[in-house]
């Protein structure tokens, strides 16, 4: 089975990035959305200590007839709007250095400016776990995830995450929003993550997110045989009956994955994908909905598929590989203070590299 979609190669975009001004929040577990969820990407300013949020926009045309509380959602789509409203209320979100209502239209020539003090975090412990650091300076910390661990504490995992390792590690980053991240890879994935050791990076790099100018790239193996590389360019929502999972539907969030084969072997392929956007469990989604489910995944393939006639060796292996076959290989950004292009990369996994090997050896193409 091959997609039909259209062909692009897979391209490093690391020439076309630049740093732009940006605009981000210290924000409470209710409020943010990492924006690798979201498209909000705009031209305003910012300033910033760690308690207090200083940003500015000057409004144009399109916004003209629109209620001032549906033009700050849309341009700061981090906050919520029930917390925009209530800033609105309270003076410190104002329109042309004036208090309004949140009904109150624009007419698309106002200054928009929010002013407010935050409080720090305080929602999870720091915890000295060990972690992979791939690079950090004082601004950025990139890690290599390992498989198994939770990026963000949540029902279930209070403690062991990501961000309670990264509070050990960054004390000051509980002065951040979700410590300083912003976007993630699921629990079962190794890989590549940035994290903001200020709120100034964590502005600008959520800014390059939004605007689709980190470069992601992503190893994966896939069952079945894929014919050529393409690109996967189809909406993606909330699962409506089975909640934990995601799926392709009309109405659904952009989401759009690049991907190129790497090698081939009899019954399975490995596949590189770069992602354009960063929706949840997108890779997963876009390779199960053309037919091309991931190696191990518990999630979107309902069992371990052994090919017929399969070596003890392959089949041992296969049904030991208990998660999905997906690692964050490689990671591009802008550096948010020096401007510097950065490339990283990260080796597969150990489990990872033991399947490539057993299929190399056990499943090789004809």
């Amino acid at each position: 089975m091959s997609y039909n979609g259209t062909i692009k190669p897979l391209i490093v975009l690391m020439s076309q990035m630049t740093l732009t001004k940006y605009s981000h929040s210290n924000l409470t577990e209710t409020d943010f959305n990492l924006l690798e969820e979201t498209d909000a990407a705009d031209n305003h300013t910012s300033a910033t200590t760690a308690t207090h949020l200083s940003l500015q926009v000057q409004l144009d045309e399109q916004y003209a007839g629109l209620r001032v509380d549906q033009v700050a959602a849309t341009i700061w789509a981090d906050f919520s709007r029930e917390k925009l409203k209530q800033w609105m209320n309270d003076g410190y979100l104002l329109l042309n250095g004036n208090k309004v209502k949140p009904k109150t239209r624009c007419e698309g020539t106002e200054n928009l400016t929010l002013e407010v003090d935050l409080e720090p975090q305080t929602y999870c412990q720091a915890e000295n776990i060990p972690l992979n650091i791939i690079y950090e300076d004082d601004d950025i910390l990139v890690i290599d995830k390992p498989v198994g661990m939770v990026v963000h504490p949540g029902a279930g995992n209070p403690t062991g995450t990501l961000v309670n390792a990264i509070l050990h590690h960054v004390p000051k980053s509980v002065e951040l929003s979700r410590a300083g991240l912003v976007h993630r890879i699921d629990k079962d994935t190794s890989g590549l993550l940035v994290v903001a050791k200020t709120l100034e990076a964590q502005f600008s790099l959520s800014q390059q997110l939004a605007k689709k100018t980190v470069y992601r790239v992503y190893d994966l193996i896939v069952y079945g045989n894929v014919i050529a590389g393409g690109t996967i360019d189809e909406p993606i929502k909330r699962h409506p009956v089975d909640r934990i999972k995601m799926t392709v539907l009309p109405g659904g969030r952009d989401a759009v994955t690049h991907y190129n084969v790497k090698e081939r072997f009899q019954h399975f392929t490995r596949v590189q994908a770069q992602l354009e956007t960063g929706r949840t469990h997108q890779i997963r989604v876009h390779f199960s909905y053309i037919g091309f489910g991931l190696l191990g995944d518990p999630v979107y393939m309902n069992r371990v598929r052994v090919p017929a006639g399969a070596s003890e060796r392959l089949a041992e292996t296969l049904r030991g590989f208990r998660r999905q076959a997906l690692h964050a290989a490689k990671l591009g950004l802008i550096h948010p203070r020096t401007r510097e292009e950065m490339l990283f990369e990260a080796p597969w996994a150990e489990d990872f590299k033991t399947l490539v090997d057993v299929l190399r050896e056990e499943n090789k193409a004809y």
